[in-house]
């Protein structure tokens, strides 16, 4: 693949070991939690992608990164790609992964979160946790002595991201300056996707229908990163004028978990924003499709754009994997066990 030889040529120029980003993150996010994309800085979001990249590229050399580590996924939602990527990733460095599962009964219900916190903090050494409210992330990390990972909440979903943009490096090289387009609902996976996006300097167009806009305080953060960083958050409620010359677009399933009742009520509102040939012709001609998945096939998307050439969904997915690792070795401090970022 093509890009494997550009992640090959950049660590031929630059030894992973020698990153300063990467070592000053290791440094920093060591213990700590991710609840949000935005609890991590430019700086540190770069780290996370150039190690995910050596991490994809070198994965022998992180065998026995996590050798013992323990990490409790409970999840109150259904799930493939999360669940599976966190599993493999941890086990290919040497940890372990307990499933709990939670889709009967929520977090809170039988005994208080903070109690939960109390009890898994004794046994495991990171909490992942798959939830509705994003108050059960902010709640068990602020109880929990280990690091709580957001593996989706209905506010966030920052280990999507963090797999999104990686995958974006393989295809452009750089995030930096891209045409960032969104369309659809303003959800958990837009609003993960707006901080990445200015976290590593892409300029961000967010289209959706009127009155489904993304948070006003995610846009706001946004806003506050990519003046820092040179670049832009556009928001639009025309889907054409969203797409226009974009290198990448990017939309989610309009009716997220939890909120199937109001499938018949959307359908009609987020037709307009469906992408399609038509719409996909509005970017630039090496625009690429990305979609989060699971996706339903001619809804938000049509066949011919999720199964064409432009569509790099599937490596989305795989990235999951890779990009997880790398956050779960600098939360956990696996880099000590590395030997090339221990000489």
């Amino acid at each position: 693949m093509a890009s494997k030889a550009l992640l090959e040529r950049r660590a031929a120029d630059v030894p992973v070991q020698q990153d300063k980003d990467i070592l000053a993150a290791a440094a920093r996010l060591a213990g700590e939690d991710l609840c949000s994309i935005g609890d991590l800085s430019s700086s540190e979001m770069r780290a996370i992608m150039k190690l995910g990249h050596d991490v994809k590229l070198n994965p022998r050399d992180y065998r026995h990164a996590l050798d013992a580590k323990q990490m409790v996924l409970m999840f109150e939602k259904a799930s493939l790609r999360t669940r599976l990527s966190f599993e493999a990733g941890i086990n290919t460095m040497g940890g372990n992964a307990i499933f709990f599962d939670q889709t009967n009964s929520p977090l809170g219900e039988r005994e208080s979160i903070a109690d939960v916190a109390r009890n898994v903090e004794r046994w495991v050494d990171v909490i992942v946790l798959r939830t509705y409210a994003h108050d059960t992330i902010t709640e068990m990390a602020a109880n929990a002595r280990v690091p709580v990972v957001n593996a989706l909440s209905d506010f966030e979903h920052p280990c999507q991201a963090l797999a999104d943009f990686m995958t974006l490096e393989e295809h452009f090289g750089s995030a930096t300056g891209l045409n960032f387009t969104y369309v659809g609902d303003g959800n958990n996976v837009c609003h993960s996707l707006m901080l990445a996006g200015v976290q590593l300097g892409a300029n961000v167009t967010i289209g959706t229908p009127r009155g489904y806009s993304p948070d006003i305080e995610i846009v706001t953060k946004a806003r506050e990163i990519a003046e820092q960083n040179g670049c832009e958050v556009k928001l639009t409620q025309d889907a054409q004028a969203a797409a226009e010359n974009a290198d990448a677009i990017y939309t989610d399933v309009c009716v997220s978990m939890g909120m199937e009742h109001e499938s018949t009520k959307r359908a009609p509102i987020f037709r307009p924003f469906q992408v399609n040939e038509t719409l996909m012709s509005k970017a630039r001609d090496r625009a690429v499709f990305m979609h989060c998945l699971p996706a339903r096939r001619n809804a938000e998307v049509t066949d011919a754009v999720l199964d064409g050439p432009q569509s790099i969904v599937f490596d989305q997915a795989e990235n999951r994997m890779h990009a997880q690792k790398a956050l779960l070795l600098l939360l956990l401090g696996g880099l000590a066990n590395v030997e090339k970022f221990s000489l």
